[in-house]
């Protein structure tokens, strides 16, 4: 057995801190089976649907300063996001997902990470 070289391993984590699925996946835009590339931001949310093949909606909260009042305030965004299914990302997960190319109309973000997975019901 050869021994794992630094690119080799390398290539296996994300951005140096998301480890591969445990399972392996024959999709095309998967971004450690397939030829997905990812770059750009990085985003934490909660899959508020997975009802559409391959396709998760993550909410995304974050705060926002006001320079008028001086305050901050919380706000939401809602991304579409690919979900391929090493992943297999639910309802209810908080995950971790990452900017890719336009892979349709509203989906230019791939899920890289589940973090935590919903309770099951």
């Amino acid at each position: 057995m050869g021994e794992v070289t630094k690119n080799e391993e390398k290539k296996k984590w994300l951005f140096g801190r998301f480890p591969p699925p445990e399972r392996e996946c024959d999709d095309e835009n998967c971004p450690f089976h397939g030829h997905l590339r990812v770059h750009g931001r990085i985003f934490r949310g909660i899959v508020t649907s997975a009802k559409r093949q391959k396709t998760v909606t993550v909410l995304i909260e974050y705060i926002k300063h006001d320079r008028k009042y001086k305050r901050f305030m919380k706000e939401h965004s809602k991304l579409h996001a690919h979900n391929p299914p090493c992943i297999n990302a639910r309802e209810g997960d908080i995950v971790w997902i990452a900017e890719c190319r336009p892979l349709s109309k509203t989906k230019r973000f791939v899920v890289v990470y589940v973090e935590k997975h919903a309770k099951a019901e």
